[in-house]
């Protein structure tokens, strides 16, 4: 079994090897990985320490690499330690998401009729409202932190992966094996957990892939406007809210924190795309 598990990772990394895009993707995401684990140590400077007779400087001046906010804080430090932000909202949000989302579709994919037809019907309901907007309310509600933006992420991304494993179900419904099962008596939660579980996880790991970078976004979004990660804390989306005023005199306050989140997003982005085209059946031809 080890033997089979280390032959596919080896097919699988000769594969990412082949795709430049794959390789830029992974290679993206292991640097935010290790900037987040590490990025205390990292850093050049305390990202807490206000010095403000060092306040705007611009970058490359008196060793800040990408120079200094209106408080005197290192602006390469913040992106380095806020980019543990990033990942925890995007892999937690993911998660939380693709939970909810995968035992809602699962339960209207199987059992059909009024269960599908009530489900998918608070599925439309909810996509009927902007991301974002859906997003700030539930937020609002919740209060500001980073737990409770994981949950307003979750609660308002839970209905994409719905709607995709529903589709999934219903589709391993018909197949052979799935029929014969219920005709030999086999109970459904058995048929769940043993037969339509194990072939709807390459769906997940794929679809949350690609959700991960629009979480990413949104969370700098939603702290961009006040919601999300409150300061002094260093995030992505608060640094573009406290440069946004110097937008013309301070450009790097704004620049590269939106350049983080550009990379980051890329990053995720073309991975996702990869293991998609690698481990969806369909485009592989199988």
């Amino acid at each position: 079994m080890n033997v089979k598990k280390k032959s596919k990772l080896k097919v699988m990394f000769r594969k990412l090897t082949r795709s430049w895009t794959g390789t830029l993707g992974f290679c993206l995401i292991i640097l935010l990985i290790v900037l987040s684990l590490f990025g205390e140590w990292i850093a050049p400077f305390d990202p807490m320490d206000a010095q403000l007779r060092d306040k705007l400087l611009p970058p490359m001046t008196e060793g800040h690499l990408l120079g200094t906010d209106q408080l005197g804080r290192d602006i390469f430090s913040r992106i380095i330690v806020g980019a543990r932000v990033s990942v925890i909202i995007g892999l937690a949000t993911a998660l939380l998401a693709g939970l909810i989302g995968t035992v809602i579709g699962v339960i209207a994919g199987y059992y059909r009729g009024w269960v599908d037809a009530v489900l998918m019907r608070i599925v439309d309901v909810q996509l009927s409202f902007p991301f974002i907007l859906l997003v700030l309310v539930i937020n609002a509600v919740l209060g500001a932190g980073l737990r409770n933006i994981v949950i307003s992420l979750a609660l308002a991304g839970w209905v994409i992966f719905a709607r995709v494993i529903r589709s999934e179900v219903l589709a391993l419904r018909e197949k052979e094996f799935i029929t014969a099962a219920i005709a030999t008596g086999v109970p459904k939660f058995e048929i769940l957990v043993r037969h339509i579980l194990p072939n709807i996880f390459t769906p997940i790991i794929i679809l949350a892939s690609l959700q991960i970078g629009t979480y990413i976004i949104a969370e700098a979004s939603v702290s961009f406007l006040g919601f999300g990660v409150q300061p002094p804390a260093p995030a992505w989306g608060n640094m573009l809210n406290e440069g946004k005023d110097y937008i013309f005199s301070s450009w790097w306050l704004i620049t590269f924190p939106g350049i983080a989140i550009i990379l980051t997003t890329l990053g995720v982005n073309l991975f996702g795309d990869w293991l998609r085209d690698t481990l969806d059946p369909e485009l592989k031809g199988e």
